[in-house]
């Protein structure tokens, strides 16, 4: 019996890496399992479809966050973040990171939906128990970035259903989480500039002018507010308040 081949050229000609693009694919693995495999530079990375993408049980857990969750309700106050979790925390960003981008380039957008929901809940927990703020900085710099992934997401699941309109409510429901972000770091004056909000705008634009959508219920209170139609515009906002996006 020869010796088992361990280089991984002919891996590497059959799923080539290009520059500047996500290269991921979808593949079963040798028990049948659904798996991502994602190309960079110089290698391959292999991602569970489901659950922690490295396929690890974090003391039992589907993930770290999970773990987290449940040590926070049974330590209550004592609650904490030290550096061996901080560096846990970072490591399932991290792998949430590369299986997020990989379902967005395979056109997986409800999975892309589930990962982005997942980081936001594990960034809303690490930011409310910082082992310090300059850490919390550092992480929350990056929530404008995953929401936009949330957003382009969760609109693409709506088109893919044919329901233009409600692909315009997403966008609008993520602008307006995003400049809320924006506002409680006292940056609003750069909402519109922001490059990733810019690319919402010309995507619900594209939306709204090939399949001919009616106003979102935000573009009728922006235009009923200047026009002074205040008990339009509260009727509006009562819409907006129990708009509930669809569940995917």
């Amino acid at each position: 019996m020869g010796k088992r081949k361990k280089y991984l050229d002919d891996l590497f000609e059959e799923f080539p890496y290009t520059f500047g693009e996500v290269c991921a694919r979808k593949i079963k693995g040798k028990d049948g399992r659904s798996l991502v495999q994602l190309r960079i530079d110089m290698g391959i990375l292999q991602l569970e479809s489901s659950g922690r993408p490295d396929g690890a049980r974090p003391e039992g857990f589907d993930t770290y966050y999970d773990y987290l969750v449940a040590q926070r309700v049974e330590e209550g106050d004592g609650f904490a973040l030290d550096e061996d979790r901080c560096l846990e925390i970072d490591r399932e960003f991290v792998q949430f990171f590369h299986r997020r981008i990989s379902w967005l380039a395979l056109r997986e957008f409800a999975a892309a939906v589930v990962d982005a929901d997942h980081t936001l809940a594990l960034m809303d927990l690490s930011s409310a128990h910082p082992p310090e703020e300059s850490w919390v900085a550092m992480h929350e710099q990056y929530r404008p970035f995953v929401m936009f992934h949330r957003t382009q997401a969760a609109a693409l699941v709506e088109l893919e259903g044919e329901r233009p309109d409600s692909a315009v409510e997403a966008i609008d429901l993520g602008l307006e989480k995003i400049r809320r972000v924006f506002a409680d770091h006292d940056a609003e004056d750069h909402f519109e500039t922001d490059e990733l909000v810019k690319k919402l705008l010309e995507m619900k634009q594209s939306i709204v002018d090939e399949y001919a959508v009616e106003p979102s219920l935000t573009d009728q209170l922006a235009a009923a507010i200047a026009d002074e139609q205040y008990e339009l515009a509260a009727e509006i906002r009562d819409k907006i308040a129990d708009y509930k996006p669809p569940e995917v």
